[in-house]
């Protein structure tokens, strides 16, 4: 699904995710926080992220959207039209 780089592309593309490489850049925080204090549990938080946020891509998730998917299923499928208070 990654495309090749293409030199003459417009601003059309500014809506495509970003990646570093072949990653999603929404990983580079806990690649950046695991580079800077390097200890197992860091490392390990940076490739569980990295693992995540590819899994999730590779479903046609990105990080809002499945932050949206997951609240709606939390919320449930019942919709009450009135308040809780009245």
């Amino acid at each position: 699904m990654v495309l090749t780089y293409n030199p003459n592309a417009s601003w059309r593309d500014t809506a495509r995710q970003p990646r570093l490489w072949i990653f999603n850049a929404r990983a580079l925080p806990p690649i950046l926080v695991a580079m800077f204090h390097i200890t197992y549990t860091t490392v390990g938080i940076a490739i569980v992220c990295v693992i995540a946020l590819q899994v999730m891509e590779y479903y046609g998730f990105s990080a809002p959207v499945f932050l949206r998917y997951l609240r709606s299923k939390s919320a449930g499928s019942r919709r009450v039209a009135t308040p809780w208070w009245m």
